[in-house]
């Protein structure tokens, strides 16, 4: 085999190589693997799997629906309860949710596929052009939105459905958020994120200002004054610092810009990837580099985290999926430096890590990984400031149960929000139920006073 080129290269794969790395992982079921995976399903009465989603969909009658050739129904029962349910039956951890909950696994420790089914019935729908809502009578209200990713755009779509006019500000140029520019390619395949946001915007009623900032070119306050009610959307701003020596080197990369990189590009062939390649962290985003890291061409992509498998934030399939696509995941280990030559990233140092009395500490014993490229995974912060007296805990949005914040007319939810799980299936939630906190204060505010006798 020849030896791949050292360094930071693009085009270390033929066209063919980097089409199929780059294929959809779990292409969508026919129409007869889709009855046969529903037949499975025991249309459980208080079905645990209902209880496992955080959208709380009906998936028993979704399911039937699709058992009885009616997926454009079951795509509708999947709607209403979660708009981006197409999204989330591609990026969706179902084998820690519902899939996990699923009854099947007691007798065969093999669920039914509650993603795959979700993503047949939506994907029919969407390429039929079903549009299941029409917009209420108008309100006469406008809610302003900022964030066009998974809990805005969720948001937005169940004003507009109440008969509110929307108007949503993001900082970036493609609406999306998460689901456009941090979810691995192969999740989500022939521009998906985009079709979804068409979808949900073609109910009307929405307006998208992209290239908008909140603190940059507009305040809460700002908005607080104009609109009739605030839901911020907004994600996380940055990948954490390591704070090692060395961080600042040629080589030494965000795995977010990376994928988000990768994501926008139109040609694969043209993102340039190291030989040898260590991504450090534990969760979604540092299993998605890597892959894509070793789908790009790299000859040797390691995973490096401090504590031990069972603590990583990643599903054991997502880790067993990195493994499969030849990752190499090394655990109890945290970066101590990054060593370079000639200016550029050569290797890190790393130190043995152990967990004593509950606190994780390092050992003292320390080795050296070759490396030309390093990708930071270690977390995301959210950037608290510019919210005045918006109430904040552990740096970031408190809400009640409602989403709604300390401030009157101003709700959140989504990442930004504290005790979130940064699942996109989540955020979903978040916007859903807070557009229907939002539509009951408004609507409460217009009723008229009612005379008491």
């Amino acid at each position: 085999m020849e030896r791949l080129e050292t360094g930071i290269h693009a085009g270390r794969l033929s066209p063919a190589e980097y089409e199929a790395n780059f294929s959809d992982l779990h292409p969508r079921l026919d129409n007869h693997e889709a009855l046969v995976a529903a037949d499975r399903c025991y249309f459980c009465y208080d079905a645990p799997c209902m209880t496992a989603c955080p959208t709380s969909i009906d998936i028993p009658l979704f399911i039937r629906q699709i058992s009885t050739g009616n997926p454009i129904g079951s795509a509708k029962t999947i709607f209403d309860q979660n708009i981006l349910g197409g999204m989330c039956a591609r990026v969706c951890p179902t084998e820690e949710l519902c899939e996990q909950a699923c009854v099947r696994n007691t007798a065969e420790e093999r669920p039914v596929e509650i993603g795959r089914l979700q993503r047949y019935a939506t994907d029919t729908a969407m390429q039929a052009g079903r549009q299941f809502y029409a917009r209420a009578e108008a309100s006469g209200k406008t809610i302003a939105v900022v964030g066009a990713g998974p809990a805005g755009l969720a948001a937005a779509h169940r004003l507009a459905v109440k008969g509110h006019s929307v108007v949503i500000y993001d900082a970036r140029e493609k609406s999306g958020g998460l689901n456009e520019y941090g979810i691995a390619t192969y999740k989500t395949v022939d521009d998906f994120a985009q079709a979804e946001v068409d979808y949900v915007l073609s109910i009307g009623g929405i307006e998208v200002r992209h290239g908008a900032l909140l603190g940059r070119d507009f305040s809460l306050a700002d908005l607080q004054a104009q609109y009739d009610a605030v839901f911020l959307g907004i994600g996380l701003a940055g990948v954490n610092a390591l704070r090692i020596d060395g961080e600042n080197l040629a080589g030494v990369d965000d795995a977010v810009d990376f994928i988000a990189a990768l994501r926008q590009a139109e040609d694969k062939s043209q993102i340039a990837i190291g030989r040898r390649v260590v991504v450090l962290g534990g969760g979604m985003t540092a299993i998605d580099a890597a892959v894509q890291a070793k789908l790009l061409g790299a000859e040797e992509v390691t995973i490096c985290y401090r504590r031990g498998k069972e603590h990583m934030n990643a599903s054991e399939y997502e880790q067993d999926l990195a493994s499969s696509k030849g990752v190499i995941i090394r655990h109890w280990l945290a970066p101590k430096s990054i060593l370079s030559q000639d200016g550029k990233v050569a290797a890190i140092e790393v130190e043995y890590t152990r967990i004593l009395e509950g606190r994780l500490i390092g050992t003292g014993e320390t080795g050296v990984i070759a490396a030309d490229q390093i990708f930071k995974a270690i977390g995301q912060s959210f950037d608290a400031s510019g919210f005045g007296s918006l109430r904040m805990e552990s740096g970031r949005i408190a809400v009640d149960a409602e989403g709604h914040t300390s401030l009157d007319g101003v709700w959140a939810g989504g990442d930004c929000v504290f005790g979130g799980d940064d699942l996109t299936v989540s955020a979903v939630a978040h916007g859903r139920d807070a557009a229907e906190s939002i539509h009951r204060t408004l609507t409460a505010a217009a009723a008229p006073a009612v005379a008491v006798a």
